[in-house]
């Protein structure tokens, strides 16, 4: 497989230059797997502007998700990454685990996205028609069901693109997940 490096702000366009930028000061640094984006002309903006565009989710609720899906699909990057998002959220490390199992006993709302999250995720899309109907009578809408549907897939893309590129992790380590 070919090596990807994390390309230095010197080594990309000068789009992607002001985007690094715009990162280094919101977020104090360029996060590795942000910058392998700038590989492309476009994809980095393309993938911000997904990535923070208006959703009827709250943040809480999008570290659920986030945090779910790059377990399902084994991204270790944004487990950890969505770990540090999650703690900034509020979460604790107790309830972080127990999304990444794909529960919330602690919340029953979160229960209903994780599982939801997680289903739809695990089946590409061929939802379970009764996991969809616990989301709704949790409390959801179907905006938010949209809205999910929109935030799985744009996890799954960085996903896709650290399992891919395999990019070092410059977030704490996770721990795996014990098995029974």
């Amino acid at each position: 497989m070919a090596n990807f490096n994390v390309p230095t702000r010197e080594e990309v366009s000068a789009n992607n230059q002001a985007i690094f930028d715009n990162l280094q000061k919101a977020v104090g640094f360029v996060p590795n797997l942000y910058a392998t984006y700038a590989h492309s002309e476009n994809a980095l903006a393309n993938y911000l502007n997904l990535s923070n565009a208006k959703t009827s989710l709250s943040n809480k609720e999008k570290e659920v998700v986030n945090l779910i899906v790059s377990e399902v699909n084994n991204c270790l990057y944004c487990k950890s990454a969505h770990t540090a998002i999650a703690k900034m959220n509020g979460f604790t490390d107790d309830q972080i685990l127990a999304l990444r199992s794909g529960e919330a006993p602690f919340n029953p709302k979160y229960d209903a996205l994780v599982k939801l999250a997680q289903n739809i995720t695990e089946s590409r899309g061929a939802t379970d028609p009764a996991i969809v109907d616990r989301f709704l009578a949790a409390g959801y809408t179907k905006e938010n069901l949209i809205d999910t549907i929109v935030l799985i897939g744009d996890k799954t893309i960085s996903n896709y693109l650290h399992r891919t590129t395999q990019v070092p992790v410059d977030f704490p380590a996770v721990p795996e997940l014990a098995t029974v």
